[in-house]
Parts: C-alpha cells; sequence; structure tokens
C-alpha cells in the first residue's frame, strides 16, 4: 500500500527581512497525531458520553422524585433583626465555611480554592498521568524519600499556619501517605495492595483533595453549631 509523503512548501524572497522563510508542512494523513500504543484504547465518543448520559439522566429523575415526596426543610423568612446562630451556608459551601475557621477569608476563600481548581487542571499534562505508570514502578527508595519529605512539609503548613491545626486536611494527607507506602514496603502482586501499588500519582493526588473536602463538608454540616464551635450531633442535634 502506497503511503502519502508530506508535502513541504517553501517560500523565498529576496529580502529575508522583509519576507522571512516560511516553511509549511501539509501532512497528508488525516488522522490525528496520537501516540498510539499496545494499551486497549476505548474513544469517549460514545462509550463515555453514554454513560455520562445515563448518570445525568439517572440523576436528575431521582432529585425529581426527591422533591416530590420530601419538603425541602425551609426556614422561616428571613428576619433582619435575628441572625441565626450558627448560620450556615449551603451544604455544598460548607467546606470553605468550615475552612474561614483555620484562615482568614483572602486564604480560605480565595487562594487554596484557586490552587486546587489549577492543580486539578494543571495535574492532567504532567507526564506522570499521559504515561499511566505506576507510582512504585521505578525508582521506589528516592520516591519515597520526597512522598514523605512532601507529608512532612505540607503536615507543617498545615498545623502550624493557620489559627487551628486543619486537621481535616492533615489526617487525609497521613491516611493517603500510608496507603501509597504500603505497596512499597510490602509489594504483592495480587490483591488490594496490588491494586494499590497500581495507582497513579494523580489518582493519590485527587484521593487526597477528594479527602479532604468531604471531611471538611461533613465537619461543616453535622459538627459545628453555636459559634461556630464543635458539637456532636447524637448529643446536642444538627444546626
Amino acid at each position: 500500500m502506497n503511503r502519502a509523503h508530506p508535502q513541504y512548501l517553501l517560500d523565498v524572497d529576496d529580502n529575508a527581512r522583509q519576507a522571512p522563510i516560511r516553511l509549511v508542512v501539509v501532512q497528508a494523513d488525516q488522522r490525528p497525531p496520537v501516540d498510539a500504543t499496545d494499551e486497549p484504547m476505548v474513544m469517549t465518543m460514545p462509550h463515555l458520553l453514554l454513560r455520562e448520559g445515563i448518570a445525568l439522566v439517572s440523576l436528575s429523575l431521582f432529585l425529581v422524585v426527591l422533591a416530590i415526596f420530601f419538603d425541602a426543610p425551609l426556614e422561616e423568612i428571613a428576619n433582619p433583626q435575628k441572625t441565626p446562630n450558627p448560620a450556615k451556608a449551603p451544604w455544598y459551601f460548607l467546606g470553605l465555611q468550615e475552612l474561614l475557621h483555620y484562615y482568614p477569608p483572602l486564604v480560605s476563600g480565595v487562594l487554596l480554592p484557586a490552587l486546587v481548581i489549577v492543580a486539578l487542571v494543571v495535574i492532567p499534562y504532567f507526564n506522570i498521568n499521559l504515561k499511566r505508570e505506576a507510582f512504585w514502578r521505578e525508582r521506589r527508595t528516592r520516591k519515597l524519600q520526597y512522598l514523605w519529605l512532601t507529608v512532612a512539609v505540607l503536615s507543617v503548613v498545615f498545623l502550624f499556619t493557620g489559627a487551628h491545626p486543619v486537621w481535616p486536611i492533615v489526617i487525609p494527607l497521613w491516611a493517603v501517605a500510608l496507603l501509597m507506602t504500603l505497596p512499597a514496603v510490602r509489594p504483592a502482586s495480587a490483591g488490594l495492595v496490588a491494586w494499590l501499588g497500581d495507582r497513579s500519582l494523580a489518582f493519590w493526588i485527587f484521593l487526597w483533595f477528594l479527602l479532604a473536602s468531604v471531611a471538611l463538608t461533613v465537619i461543616g454540616t453535622f459538627f459545628r453549631g453555636p459559634g461556630w464551635e464543635w458539637t456532636l450531633p447524637w448529643r446536642d442535634g444538627i444546626y
């Protein structure tokens, strides 16, 4: 089978300052320039989009049915003369509101969320994610040193830079670090440890973000009472 070769068009003028040389490569092959590998590949359309569409419709129907049979727990009409204590944001903002307990508004409401969003946007473009390699596949000893050095630095930052130690972020950090370390110190060829050892670095970073977000939201929803003090929901109720 004859394969079409790229065409090179050269436009040359006497005065290179007025008309610099322009080199245009016309690629005859219409396929996208992807790096083909031996890994199994599934196209985004329709496989992923179809599943996401089904999940979207299913969740929407569930919320509609929930709204039909259960009334929203609305409170009385707002009274500017009476401020509720505590004044809680909607549940999806309670994680950020919980951060206000530790840092000033500029840090907890702008800088930290912006850093998380930028990290989630940038991380997929690193080679570590494009290769999809297991984190402990090579240079295991050096990676262990870097891992625990990073954990130590982040622990110091979140334990001593806020008004209080940010345990909802530090404890998930330690949990993720221990889970990451387990396959490195006790390798296994099958089972849960082998599955953990096959995860990429991007997986572990995202897992830390997810666990910290859930911890902050749960604490802000169920464990904060008047004056944003610590309460126990089974003893004091949910505010």
